[in-house]
């Protein structure tokens, strides 16, 4: 397996800490609001990169956080004339619904921050014992010029950092590019005791303390979005470094951005969705198609032509499935084995970087051998089982006997293989007036039929 690693800026080999272990840990939600649609992409992308790591046979202990105390925290609390918990709570809750609704499977730990303010307190003032942060009027500040090659993760250069920090410089700094680690209480503002007066956490500070904590000094993947490198992620390194000398992660995986119709998504442009909002229009499962259509770390654009395209590709294998009455064969003991080659594609996909849009490949190379004509009712059936069982990596296919038995789209393209089957008859018969205007009529409500030599083939026309 190869993952393109951020720190080394390549596809390295990947080799876990404890060989058949695998310690990952993903950033997760600052809860002051629903999650938004760009937020969607890491959680959804990790969730599928543990799947895959449990279905090679690893043990998988993943952790992803959850900032409870934030500057956005209290200032929705403050607009909501309440306090910062009933804030965070609430849209924990949310956060955890939503991540339901998505086929998003927990993770093995969700710490959150406010449950380990003794143990930053703790990491800080050893930083601060070692000389690589220091005290200013009641914050505290990690000493960037304190540790070698700060700025190797983002590829930033120190002293174009200073350069930039100084447009904003903050007296109380020895270096313009040094970052907060404690946060001196303003009045009214919820706050803990420490060495250094009432205050609070940075953010860069409590996901090094939750990491180390459950996953231990050096872990083996640390993922997040891609806007996450600088400040955050390198921020956590340095302290990382600063304590022990030795890397926080091995691996660092970034997801790309998500757009929306070519635009950065931002409130002012109005194109600003939450997922929530979105799956009021859209099965989950289609989102997840979505964002699995295009590799991981390609920016992509969120649009309703390319949601529509997904839903019709998704459709696909709903479509087999029902061609070939999946739902009775499920528990019956079918040989895949046949089918070896197209799961070895499928590894060989996911085992170069998490190529999603390559494995939905071998995918769809299992519908049309579902859909064949050629092949026996057995080699069917094996394909259809193949595809269920790598579907299920991806996160599809929850529900698949409800999804099956109680849509109205199943219904539809029962009728129109049952419209193809007629028209086959009537070809038979030599009745082409009535074989072309089945297919006439068909295309007039929007359905294409193509003859192949493999048998008719559908598709909605564009």
């Amino acid at each position: 397996m190869k993952i393109y690693n951020t720190m080394t800026r390549k596809k390295d080999d990947f080799i876990p800490i404890t060989e058949g272990e695998i310690n990952m840990y993903a950033c997760g939600p600052t809860v002051y609001n629903y999650f938004h649609i760009g937020n969607a992409r890491p959680f959804l992308f990790f969730d599928v990169v543990r799947r895959y790591f449990k279905y090679l046979g690893y043990k998988v202990s993943y952790v992803q956080n959850i900032t409870d105390i934030d500057d956005k925290i209290i200032e929705q609390a403050i607009k909501e004339k309440t306090n910062f918990n009933e804030i965070a709570e609430r849209y924990t809750k949310a956060f955890f619904d939503d991540l339901k609704l998505l086929n998003i499977n927990y993770a093995d730990f969700n710490p959150k921050a406010t449950e380990y303010i003794s143990e930053m307190i703790d990491l800080i003032n050893t930083l601060v014992v070692k000389g690589n942060a220091y005290e200013s009027n009641g914050d505290v500040y990690f000493s960037v010029e304190s540790i070698p090659n700060y700025g190797k993760l983002s590829g930033k250069n120190l002293n174009e950092l200073q350069a930039g920090a100084r447009i904003e410089a903050n007296t109380q700094k020895k270096n313009p590019a040094d970052f907060t680690l404690w946060k001196k209480a303003k009045d009214g503002e919820p706050s803990w005791d420490s060495p250094w007066g009432a205050g609070r956490p940075g953010w860069h500070t409590e996901c090094v303390v939750m990491s180390r904590k459950i996953l231990g000094q050096t872990f083996d993947i640390h993922g997040g979005g891609v806007d996450l490198i600088f400040p955050h992620h390198e921020n956590e390194l340095a302290q990382a470094y600063a304590l022990d000398g030795e890397p926080l992660a091995n691996y660092w995986m970034h997801n790309g951005f998500l757009n929306v119709d070519g635009n950065k998504m931002s409130k002012s442009l109005n194109n600003f969705f939450t997922t929530r909002d979105i799956m009021k229009d859209y099965d989950p499962e289609v989102i997840r198609f979505f964002f699995l259509s295009k590799h991981y770390r390609s920016p992509i654009d969120f649009n309703e032509e390319i949601i529509i395209e997904s839903k019709k590709a998704l459709a696909n294998f709903y479509s087999a499935f029902s061609s070939i009455d999946i739902i009775n064969i499920l528990d019956q003991d079918i040989d895949i084995y046949e089918f070896n080659e197209a799961v070895q594609a499928f590894k060989e996909a996911m085992n170069d970087d998490f190529n999603t849009a390559k494995a939905l490949a071998v995918m769809f190379d299992l519908v049309k051998e579902i859909k064949s004509k050629q092949n026996s009712l057995k080699k069917q059936q094996a394909a259809a089982l193949t595809l269920y069982e790598l579907g299920q990596v991806l996160g599809f296919f929850v529900d698949l006997e409800d999804r099956l038995t109680n849509s109205v789209d199943q219904h539809a393209e029962k009728l129109i293989e049952l419209m193809i089957n007629y028209r086959l008859e009537a070809k038979q018969e030599k009745n082409y007036a009535f074989s072309d205007r089945i297919r006439h009529d068909l295309s007039e409500i929007g359905i294409e039929l193509q003859d192949t030599p493999q048998g008719t083939i559908w598709k909605i026309k564009e």
